[in-house]
């Protein structure tokens, strides 16, 4: 994993669970990677990853069961939907629509593109 400078660790490794969660890698109730697992494959230090599962533990996310390990809580795709749209709507999406103005880029341009973009992923899920 590559890891951007302007973000927090342990928060691009929450947005790498998230992002299994949402693609169904990981499943509702399914035994996700230990602390140690985890931090193995990123090559990172197992407290980050232990932050990164406690914060997404507040969020309900994910939760614990005693002795048996972290797992995906049942609405957690809803709950990562959510709370990403969410970061979007309030971090992204400004500066999409400023490069949108400096660019005069209207906004059926970005749909057709957009609508490329969908038909293409959906090929790819369907191909899986």
């Amino acid at each position: 994993m590559n890891f951007k400078d302007k973000e927090a660790i342990y928060l691009q490794i929450a947005d790498y669970v998230s992002e299994h969660i949402t693609l169904g890698k990981w499943q509702p109730e399914e035994k996700i990677p230990s602390v140690r697992d985890l931090a193995a494959a990123l090559q990172v230090n197992p407290n980050t990853v232990m932050r990164t599962y406690e914060h997404l533990q507040q969020q309900e996310i994910v939760f614990n069961k005693r002795g048996l390990g972290l797992f995906v809580a049942a609405d957690a795709l809803t709950r990562v939907k959510a709370a990403r749209k969410e970061r979007f709507l309030q971090q992204d999406l400004p500066g999409f629509f400023n490069s949108l103005y400096l660019l005069d880029i209207n906004p059926e341009e970005v749909l057709k593109h957009y609508e490329q973009f969908k038909k293409s992923k959906t090929a790819q899920n369907e191909n899986k």
